[in-house]
């Protein structure tokens, strides 16, 4: 059977494989420590798990409206409200089947054949893979390492064709868990505003900051650049609820119905007990949140130094999210390695450690590793790694 063009274009998720190796490895009985996967270790926070048991014990357990319960939307827009100071309308407002499935559904109504989104890289690796699979073409733009792998006004401006439609904003990032300032967005927003693209800003790791850093939202810089911006986020990162399946898109009137429309005839709606504890993650405590934070930040500083002490590797220190993402081209050159694919797939099968290599990022120098498990399990990866690099390097 012949498979679509559209399909054909697609590359699979390198997170998603290099976890399913990490795994298969591990069943084999291998002491393997996965350091790819991007989500946190923690449970759902008690008070979340029980709002959506209670809910489904009421009877909670059909259908929902496809953009969302009324409930949850409003509790989005306080959110919203609360920690941006923008004012949202329920028609504004689409709840997801996750964050990856608003950004789908995004570039489904936006773009038309031939389009191009401009994506900064280092990038998440289904930015392009979405872009295309809506028929758009995805245009690069370098993030420099020096730069702290962020893009500049200039470098946005110099990229514009007349096919452009839209350009990636990821703040905090993911791989690099760097952010981008407030000064910094002004300057990339008035380039989108003089030249008429949406601004796709993705926000799902706002709540996971270190030293001191904060997160903006493009859309808080002006009523004119809020126009423009489509806001992805949701309770995944923050509310250690990936399993739970809960995104959503805050934009224009006109692009929020159209993703409803092509979400009712693709997901009908999300999971109804999923929508009552997204409730209460937002409008309970925050406490599980905050301690959630403060324990990334101490893992972060712990490995960041250690890691940094490793032949060959170098890395900047994170601002947000969960990763790390070092340099290791030399540490690969050191080792006898071609390339830091090569590197990190001998990481796995000899050091028994899984990290993401920057190919499926955009950057094939870099390898990415989440801090997102247990302080004795980073150490010792980080050991294995330092370990490994010295042995083969004799």
């Amino acid at each position: 059977m012949q498979l679509s063009n559209r399909v054909s274009k697609v590359t699979p998720s390198s997170t998603l494989a290099i976890t399913a190796k990490a795994k298969e490895l591990k069943q084999s009985g291998l002491d393997v420590i996965g350091l790819g996967a991007g989500e946190p270790d923690f449970n759902t926070p008690e008070n979340i798990i029980e709002a959506a048991c209670r809910s489904m014990k009421e009877g909670h357990t059909k259908y929902t409206a496809t953009g969302g319960l009324p409930e949850l939307k409003k509790a989005i827009i306080d959110k919203l409200k609360r920690d941006q100071g923008l004012d949202y309308k329920p028609s504004e407002i689409i709840v997801t089947n996750g964050a990856k499935h608003a950004l789908y559904t995004l570039f489904q109504v936006i773009l038309d054949e031939g389009d191009e989104v401009i994506i900064p890289t280092p990038y998440w690796v289904s930015y392009p893979e979405q872009v295309k699979l809506a028929g758009g073409n995805p245009v690069y733009i370098e993030g420099e390492q020096s730069r702290h792998f962020k893009i500049t006004a200039d470098q946005l401006k110099a990229a514009i064709t007349p096919k452009t439609k839209a350009v990636i904003i990821n703040s905090p990032s993911n791989p690099t868990g760097m952010i981008y300032t407030k000064e910094e967005l002004e300057k990339i927003g008035e380039v989108c505003l003089q030249h008429h693209i949406v601004v796709v800003s993705d926000e799902i790791y706002e709540k996971l900051l270190y030293d001191g850093n904060q997160h903006v939202s493009i859309a808080e810089i002006s009523p004119e650049l809020k126009q423009i911006t489509v806001i992805i986020n949701g309770v995944s990162k923050s509310y250690s609820m990936t399993g739970w399946r809960i995104g959503y898109a805050a934009g224009d009137e006109k692009i929020i119905k159209a993703m409803t429309d092509v979400a009712s005839h693709s997901t009908s709606n999300p999971a109804a007990a999923s929508q009552y504890g997204a409730i209460e993650a937002y409008n309970g405590t925050q406490e599980p949140v905050e301690r959630m934070r403060q324990a990334f930040e101490e893992r972060m500083n712990i490995i960041y130094k250690k890691l940094n002490e490793i032949p060959g590797v170098t890395c900047l220190k994170p601002q947000g999210a969960f990763y790390l993402y070092p340099n290791v081209k030399e540490a690969a050159q050191m080792t006898g390695f071609e390339d830091v694919d090569s590197f990190a797939g001998a990481l796995l099968e000899e050091a028994l450690v899984a990290v993401v290599p920057g190919s499926g990022f955009g950057s094939p120098e870099n390898i990415r590793l989440s801090y997102a498990t247990s302080p004795d399990l980073l150490e010792e990866a980080i050991r294995r790694i330092h370990s490994f690099v010295e042995e083969k390097s004799r």
